[in-house]
């Protein structure tokens, strides 16, 4: 953690973990090998986090390591269920957990659409094997 992430007492800010988890579901999405100004520009979609729920288990500090995984529970037409945990490098201690449901919208008119085939057929491979 940088001190930017960190209040006066030197722990990670709890509304942080929402950057570090947005952060970590672009990485999902690029290991999966689509980009989200791609699909904006080509497929006219982007995606917009319509829940948000965290518990927060245990502070991070100033110098601590995170790491980020992503989980998908489910997928509907329009949408996607993501389930989020930021951990500890040093000793794999979760800190904070999230569940998120992500909306799939038309851009620029910002209204519900499928998800791209290319995408879903790549979101099920994915939730097949994880």
């Amino acid at each position: 953690m940088y001190y930017e992430d960190t209040d006066a007492a030197g722990v990670v800010y709890y509304a942080n973990y929402l950057r570090f988890m947005e952060r970590a579901r672009t990485e999902w999405l690029r290991q999966l090998g689509f980009e989200q100004d791609q699909m904006r520009d080509q497929a006219s979609v982007i995606f917009a986090v319509r829940t948000a729920q965290l518990d927060y288990r245990q502070p991070a500090r100033f110098n601590d390591q995170l790491y980020i995984t992503t989980e998908l529970i489910r997928l509907n037409r329009a949408s996607l269920y993501l389930a989020q945990t930021a951990y500890l490098v040093h000793n794999r201690a979760p800190l904070c957990q999230g569940e998120f449901k992500i909306a799939c919208l038309r851009y620029p008119e910002l209204r519900p659409t499928a998800l791209p085939p290319a995408l879903r057929t790549a979101l099920t491979e994915y939730h097949a094997t994880h």
